[in-house]
């Protein structure tokens, strides 16, 4: 774990007990620090005290003792309304910060020698993938490489820092709120479009949050900016009057005249004089689709930021193994491929997975976004069928009606069953692609877990397929 510093003797409220807050209660105490852990669920609540923590109950306690309260990122600082924890921190003058704060501050009191690079990506769409990207870019140039953040472990609680090593953090809008501090090599942000409002309140707000990966860059440092949509291209442009940092801007749309852009498949980099084309995306097996390919573009300007060879960088591209959860293949039974998609939790995510495939037999739902899939409705004649589940049923039904057939299957196991026993009739190739374009939080703890739910059910149907021999 990374031991924080600057709490020495102090105490700090940790609110929120699950992957994030125990990972922090534990680099706090590794520092010195003293901490008052709480949570909403007693569930939580056990596995804190299981581990040996000591509970103080938050709602209950003095605040004026406090140096700090780390929140976890899912616990809401404004909208819909601030959390009981935010109002009684405000109230007491109680600086309020999340993990990656806390990292930032760890990484900038340590002397030189032992201080990390820092890769920083965050994006409406797209983060996880290019994380684990640049991860496996960076591993494959022999660097010490962590990957954490939003993704897998928590951040504190990856090995400690040293100046050898690089950190990718995958972060999200939640943990921005509550960063200030960081101060990233490479910041990237791949694209932005609506999502989370509920949580922001506004599209500006959203943004805003987005925006702060950039905070502290200066001259030596990296911006890499997708600039696909209007929110790209307008903080491409403002950043590049700041005329400090290096700004890459990338594409998978259009060709541009300085940055990373990639067309037709083809990757090329811009920064020289004129564009040399560095690698085929389509040899890159886990990264197909246009969405892929300004993930590939993100990755491979971030690591020439960090001073790898645009060779190696290019060739490693083409060796990434995939990300689990994000067009992941988990069975081919017959002629039908099974595509687990779980991570596309908006429509915007959705849309990259229903662009890539000429025909789909679609499982979606789940607890509902913002506008639903309308915004699909161009991509709804690829959609052979479509079988939805969870809270999104009836609305989702509703937008389809006229424009695909339809089916409301309730689970992620009824929903495969039925999906396959239609593609399978077919007789030819198929694909049954589960890309909810939802939330998971009405039926699963996340999306990992709804994705694991689809895995299970594709192994189900392939084992019983084989218990009644069938070739």
């Amino acid at each position: 774990m990374i031991p924080v510093r600057g709490f020495e003797g102090r105490t700090v409220a940790v609110f929120g007990l699950a992957r994030t807050g125990l990972a922090a209660a534990r680099a706090l105490v590794a520092g010195d620090a003293e901490v008052a852990l709480w949570d909403d669920s007693p569930k939580a609540r056990e596995a804190a005290a299981a581990e040996g923590f000591e509970l103080t109950d938050l709602a209950a306690a003095d605040w004026s003792g406090f140096a700090a309260v780390m929140l976890s990122p899912g616990v809401p600082l404004t909208h819909p309304k601030p959390h009981w924890t935010v109002e009684k921190a405000r109230a007491a003058g109680v600086e309020i910060l999340g993990d990656i704060e806390l990292f930032a501050r760890t990484v900038n009191a340590a002397p030189e020698h032992r201080r990390p690079k820092v890769v920083a990506i965050t994006g409406t769409n797209g983060k996880s993938t290019t994380t684990a990207l640049i991860g496996h870019i960076c591993a494959e140039a022999g660097r010490d490489t962590r990957i954490g953040g939003n993704i897998g472990a928590g951040v504190l609680g990856l090995d400690d820092m040293h100046g050898g090593a690089v950190y990718v953090l995958e972060l999200s809008s939640y943990q921005l709120d509550l960063t200030s501090s960081l101060k990233a090599d490479v910041a990237i942000i791949l694209n932005v479009s609506p999502d989370h409002l509920e949580r922001h309140g506004t599209m500006e707000n959203y943004v805003a949050a987005k925006r702060r990966i950039l905070l502290n860059q200066d001259k030596g440092d990296t911006a890499v900016i997708g600039v696909d949509d209007a929110w790209g291209q307008q903080i491409c442009t403002e950043i590049t009057a700041a005329n400090r940092r290096t700004i890459v801007p990338i594409s998978a749309s259009k060709a541009i005249s300085r940055g990373v852009y990639a067309l037709d498949g083809l990757l090329y980099d811009a920064a020289g004089e004129r564009a040399a084309q560095v690698a085929d995306l389509k040899r890159a097996r886990s990264l197909p689709g246009r969405h892929n390919w300004q993930n590939a573009a993100a990755a491979y300007a971030a690591a020439r930021g960090l001073g790898v060879s645009p060779e190696l960088a290019a060739r490693a591209l083409t060796t990434f193994p995939g990300l689990a959860h994000r067009m992941e293949t988990v069975a081919l039974i017959g002629k039908v491929r099974f595509v687990n998609d779980s991570k596309a939790t908006n429509a915007d995510a959705a849309r990259q997975a229903l662009s890539s495939y000429p025909e789909v037999y679609w499982i979606a739902g789940g607890q509902p976004k913002t506008g639903g899939i309308e915004e699909l409705a161009d991509l709804f004649p690829r959609v052979i069928k479509a079988y939805l589940v969870g809270e999104a049923e009836a609305a989702f039904a509703t937008t389809l009606e006229g424009r695909a057939p339809a089916v409301a299957c309730g689970t992620i196991e009824a929903a495969a069953r039925a999906a396959y026993a239609d593609a399978a009739a077919s007789g030819r190739d198929a694909i049954v692609l589960l890309s909810p374009a939802c939330a998971s939080f009405d039926q699963f703890a996340d999306f990992e877990q709804r994705g694991e739910a689809f895995r299970a059910a594709a192994r189900a149907i392939a084992a019983g397929r084989v218990s009644e021999g069938a070739p």
